[in-house]
């Protein structure tokens, strides 16, 4: 997109004033985006967007600056922009670029542009179908939306590194409402991955659509939820939610140095029950939250945490890990090249431990099994939070009982890891998109089936300590 001698005068000139680090970020991002509703495919979007980010630290202080222009008079002019605005007398680069290669790499099967916007179309109106036949007459909206990116990424610092980059995303999400009398539920299903249209081998879209539809359809049937403190069974598909928005951000090292995270001060002390390892990697084959390289050219890697129990680490980018005096571990990430590096997480999860899930099932008395996650709130200096439970159901003298709707699950991260008793064999992903500091990137969330002593659990009945169930 730009050659080398151009990015070495871009340098150059955004380190004339001086500062302790400076680097340029261009972007190519290409764009498909396909949303059927009622029937109907309403749109159909393609687009491509160019532009280049520069900045430049000078101690605390980081001047950043973005551009559409990529022209040499477009480059130099920005960093004009950010050399002045955060001068800090430290000047001399010595630039000779060296290319940083990955510690793992991904192939792409099917790129999304070389499969026809018709044969996409054909993928969105075959998941519509599907979901309206799984749920007959009781379904009566579907929403269905398809997305490719492909973005192509140059990046280049003033450390000499050299980085050339594609990550390619494809996703999938549908949505079902059914409606039965005046009880009205919604079932939502997403797929994604860094990986192209191969994707679908192995989630076919009209088994997605499916599980949207019937998931709303058995809502309609479901009793009301029990209320107050009772064991909690997370199944595996329920995904990483809880781990990613109770825990995840506040491992992250920007919020843990400003003193925001309830993780603050408590490396190498106890945090979890020692059966619960947490663990981020993003370079997992296909991941939705997987990279190669992060947004500062730092390659991806595999960081623990949480390490049976003892918080072990946290995730940085190269201004976080440099207050520290170490380097970045790969998890600087951004929006765009309109948005600065901040760390962030990729594919996040609690690590599988050896218990069959259906014993943890078993060894349930009486319970909530949480089988999908919905929404949720989370203060991440206290690690308080609230969720919604999108699919449940009561355990019965360790049976799995009937369906509930209305339930939400309220505590504290730090405390829920603590208490959890059995970890299961197995692991289940959710996708999603982040959101920090008005910028969005990306990820994946993943946990195995836990059991967890007790949360708070509200609903629109009480449970009695022996299980049973009265309304109130």
């Amino acid at each position: 997109m730009v050659d080398k001698q151009l990015l070495k005068e871009v340098l150059d000139t955004a380190a004339a004033n001086g500062c302790d680090f400076s680097d340029i970020f261009i972007e190519n991002r290409q764009t498909t985006g396909i949303r059927c509703e009622a029937g109907k495919v309403e749109k159909i979007q393609t687009g491509v967007e160019m532009g280049a980010g520069l900045r430049v630290i000078c101690g605390d202080s980081t001047a950043y600056a973005y551009t559409n222009d990529l022209s040499r008079e477009g480059l130099t002019g920005a960093a004009k922009i950010v050399s002045h605005a955060a001068a800090c007398g430290k000047k001399g680069i010595n630039l000779d670029f060296t290319r940083v290669k990955p510690l793992v790499d991904f192939v792409f099967k099917e790129r999304p542009e070389d499969v026809p916007t018709e044969r996409k179309v054909a993928l969105v109106e075959a998941s519509d179908r599907a979901a309206r036949t799984e749920g007959g007459d009781l379904i009566k909206q579907v929403i269905v939306g398809y997305g490719d990116v492909v973005q192509k990424v140059v990046i280049a610092n003033s450390a000499g590194d050299y980085v050339e980059d594609e990550r390619i995303r494809t996703r999938l999400v549908v949505q079902a409402v059914a409606a039965s009398g005046s009880v009205i539920q919604t079932g939502n299903e997403a797929v994604g991955g860094l990986c192209g249209f191969e994707l679908f081998a192995g989630c076919p879209p009209e088994q997605v659509a499916a599980a949207a539809a019937r998931r709303a359809v058995q809502m309609l049937e479901a009793q009301p939820a029990p209320a107050g403190k009772m064991p909690v069974v997370m199944a595996g598909e329920a995904g990483g939610t809880m781990v990613h928005e109770a825990c995840g951000h506040g491992l992250e090292a920007d919020l843990v140095q400003k003193g925001t995270s309830v993780y603050a001060g408590k490396r190498d002390q106890v945090v979890a029950a020692k059966e619960v390892s947490v663990v981020d990697d993003a370079t997992i084959e296909q991941r939705y939250g997987s990279y190669r390289y992060d947004d500062e050219g730092v390659p991806s890697r595999k960081v623990k945490l949480i390490d049976k129990g003892v918080l072990n680490d946290f995730l940085y980018d190269r201004l976080s890990a440099s207050r520290e005096g170490k380097p970045s571990n790969g998890h600087g990430r951004r929006e765009s090249y309109q948005h600065k590096p901040i760390p962030r997480m990729g594919n996040t999860y609690i690590a599988p431990g050896k218990t069959n899930p259906e014993q943890i099932i078993r060894e349930t008395k009486n319970g909530l099994l949480v089988k999908k996650m919905g929404g949720g709130q989370v203060n991440t200096t206290t690690g308080d939070f609230v969720f919604d439970v999108a699919e449940g159901y009561l355990i019965k003298d360790g049976q799995i009982g009937p369906m509930v709707r209305g339930a939400t699950l309220t505590g504290n991260g730090p405390e829920v890891l603590r208490i959890v008793e059995m970890v299961g064999s197995d692991l289940g992903y959710t996708i999603g998109t982040c959101g920090k500091d008005g910028q969005g990137v990306p990820v994946s969330d993943a946990q195995p089936t836990l059991a967890i002593k007790e949360i708070i659990v509200g609903g629109t009945t009480r449970g009695r300590p022996e299980g049973q169930i009265r309304r109130i």
